[in-house]
């Protein structure tokens, strides 16, 4: 089995990171949000077509992932190790990074439906409420989800119908990747039924010509007390 000396792997990682368009794409995933194509095009002001070799080159040294979520592919970088080396890369460049700031709606962004499940910050912050919490883990599938047994305690004392959402004919639970946030929420037929819950106990309530949702007041007091999130 050939392995590639250590001296070798990092010449060609640097080689990879060393030209400009390639470096602004990874400057701009170092927040932490995914980026299409396109969009990395644009901040690289290159083509779409030579982002994407940009990109193939980017995943051959693993610098980047890529996740599908519908029609769109979404990139990230490969982790934190990736991350380190940038930021360690612009320190001794001196330069300093633009925050990025979604061009989508605020109502949008803020809460909204996802096909028929939670999402906008509203959705991602319970995303990471529950994991954090230990309720959410990663499920027996690569890719999906599945909740502790504290986790569907909890949810179903919140009137999450867990039973039911696990007899559908679907995937039960995994990281759908917001569009505005560029993080995931929950997806599935959890997902489904915590919007479903959320409805039901007037947490939230649907716009009529958008998929906006707005948080009512109950729902700001029951996700700060249930889930410990700001109002």
């Amino acid at each position: 089995m050939n392995v590639e000396p250590a001296e070798t792997a990092v010449s060609r990682i640097a080689a990879a990171i060393a030209e400009p368009a390639r470096a602004r794409m990874l400057c701009l995933l170092l927040d932490g949000h995914a980026r299409t194509s396109t969009e990395l095009a644009v901040a690289a002001g290159v083509s779409p077509s030579t982002a994407s070799v940009h990109l193939a080159r980017l995943l051959e040294r693993r610098l980047v992932s890529v996740a599908a979520q519908g029609k769109h592919r979404y990139y990230r970088l490969a982790g934190p190790a990736v991350a380190a080396a940038v930021e360690a890369l612009l320190v001794a460049a001196g330069d300093a990074r633009k925050p990025w700031t979604p061009s989508t709606p605020t109502r949008l962004t803020a809460a909204r439906t996802c096909y028929d499940h939670l999402a906008g910050a509203l959705g991602v912050s319970l995303h990471d409420r529950m994991m954090a919490m230990r309720w959410l883990l990663s499920g027996p599938a690569a890719g999906d989800y599945d909740l502790t047994a504290e986790g569907t305690r909890a949810l179903e004392a919140l009137g999450v119908d867990v039973a039911t959402s696990r007899t559908l004919r679907r995937r039960f639970a995994f990281p759908c990747l917001d569009w505005s946030e560029r993080r995931p929420h929950v997806g599935g037929a959890l997902g489904a039924a915590l919007l479903s819950a959320a409805l039901r106990r007037k947490w939230v309530t649907r716009d009529l010509d958008s998929r906006a949702l707005t948080v009512t007041p109950l729902g700001r007091r029951e996700m700060r007390t249930r889930f410990g999130l700001a109002g």
